[in-house]
């Protein structure tokens, strides 16, 4: 589920070495996806989410979502709270797994926290600069049911998965 058009995330994916060649997602954005995304319009996104679990309730679901960011910057916190907690409700009937991206600065700490807190775990993603390079690294600072885990870690993605590594520095 974006806010961009799926050329662009498969662009970026390809980036990062993620092929999408063997799995197919199904995309739900303003341009390019299966489904029609309108950010103006949540009772419809929330019908086509609901939809999508309902069809595919037979097989692993992994939704990934950027739209927090502009759906918060476009509505009340409360709106987009409530939204969020029955978009969780939904996808937990189906023992799926959602993964949303919140962008670092964009909003008060006080709707960051309360966003947070809404999700089993949350993971900071930054790329570190190093030299000449970019090293990719992420930190857990929630994850239900595993306590605290110290430092940044390396990751990448390769044709078997995401590959996450120790990062020392």
């Amino acid at each position: 589920m974006t806010r961009l058009a799926t050329r662009d995330i498969l662009r970026d994916a390809k980036g990062f070495g993620v092929d999408f060649s063997q799995r197919v997602p199904l995309w739900i954005a303003q341009d390019g996806g299966q489904i029609k995304y309108d950010y103006r319009d949540l009772a419809s996104l929330s019908y086509n989410i609901k939809d999508v679990l309902k069809k595919n309730a037979d097989r692993r679901i992994r939704i990934v979502t950027d739209v927090l960011s502009p759906l918060l910057s476009l509505n009340s916190p409360e709106t987009i709270y409530t939204f969020v907690t029955q978009l969780l409700n939904d996808v937990k009937q189906y023992d799926a797994v959602l993964l949303a991206t919140l962008e670092e600065g964009m909003h008060q700490q006080q709707v960051t926290a309360t966003m947070q807190a809404s999700f089993d775990g949350v993971f900071e993603l930054k790329i570190y600069e190093e030299g000449l390079s970019y090293v990719p690294i992420l930190k857990v600072r929630k994850m239900v049911g595993v306590p605290p885990l110290p430092g940044y870690f390396i990751y990448s993605f390769t044709k078997s998965g995401m590959e996450i590594a120790a990062y020392a520095k």
